[in-house]
């Protein structure tokens, strides 16, 4: 895909740059100031399918807007591909908001972007949005850290790129004394469950799965470690979706009436917080 193909004419003789921004969650209110402004003042948005419709919303109706999300199974450009068209439309003289949910720093490929751009000599600046997993923890109540129930938070992913086999120190990441939050994971909850538990994890140690945080259509299933994978299937709650393995799930003010829902009912006391 070019800009030519796009419809769009060169920006002149100024020099184009590239913004990469952080969206944050999906609340246009967790928006900040200088995300929103770099949106009004671009030639052209490109936007992953992390970043919500409340979102786009913000973005004038006379600024090209270009969809190169990526999808399980599904990729509207390669990543490299989308890496050229930031160059190309630079080139062309364009400000271009590059626009990713959450942060673009983490598990948001901006790193990989930048470098590409100081490559091809482009100038660009990152910035940054307030990632999913805090955004998640604002929303449901979960603290991500707590004295006494979690020293610390690691954040992983759950996906490898083409569906390769997560690779991950499992010994060290199942440290219950550890929030463990898993971006992107709704594909391999199942054998990432196994093998923190196959690690010494335990498998009542409770876990909440969060869809579309800090929206209308967030939703939550609370389960434990060794039946998220099944409460989860039974949900159906809509990808992509954040996972907060840990003691602090037990905070949640909707622990307990969600425990009944998204547990079977034989599995019931297998999850006890307190």
């Amino acid at each position: 895909m070019t800009t030519t193909t796009l419809g769009l004419r060169p920006g002149g003789h100024k020099p184009g740059r590239v913004l990469l921004i952080g969206a944050g969650p999906g609340d246009p209110g967790l928006l900040t100031r200088r995300a929103l402004s770099a949106l009004k003042g671009a030639d052209v948005v490109v936007y992953d399918r992390l970043v919500s419709p409340e979102i786009m919303d913000l973005v004038p109706e006379d600024v090209l807007q270009i969809d190169v999300g990526k999808a399980p199974g599904h990729h509207r450009l390669t990543q490299d591909e989308t890496n050229a068209l930031l160059v190309d439309l630079a080139r062309r003289g364009l400000c271009v908001a590059r626009l990713k949910g959450g942060d673009p720093l983490i598990f948001g490929r901006g790193g990989e972007e930048a470098a590409e751009l100081k490559t091809a000599g482009v100038e660009f600046k990152y910035v940054p949005g307030i990632t999913a997993a805090q955004g998640a923890a604002a929303a449901t109540g979960v603290p991500l850290t707590h004295r006494g129930l979690a020293a610390g938070v690691r954040y992983v992913t759950g996906h490898r790129c083409q569906d390769a086999v997560l690779d991950h120190d499992w010994a060290s990441l199942a440290n219950a004394d550890t929030t463990l939050v898993v971006y992107m994971g709704a594909m391999n909850i199942a054998d990432i469950a196994s093998k923190l538990i196959r690690h010494g994890m335990a498998s009542s140690l409770p876990v909440m799965a969060v869809s579309a945080a800090t929206t209308p259509r967030q939703t939550q299933v609370i389960s434990d470690l060794g039946h998220i994978a099944e409460a989860v299937g039974q949900a159906v709650p809509e990808a992509p979706l954040l996972f907060v393995i840990g003691h602090v799930v037990s905070l949640s003010p909707t622990a307990a009436q969600t425990l009944a829902i998204t547990a079977p009912e034989t599995q019931a006391k297998a999850v006890r917080y307190g």
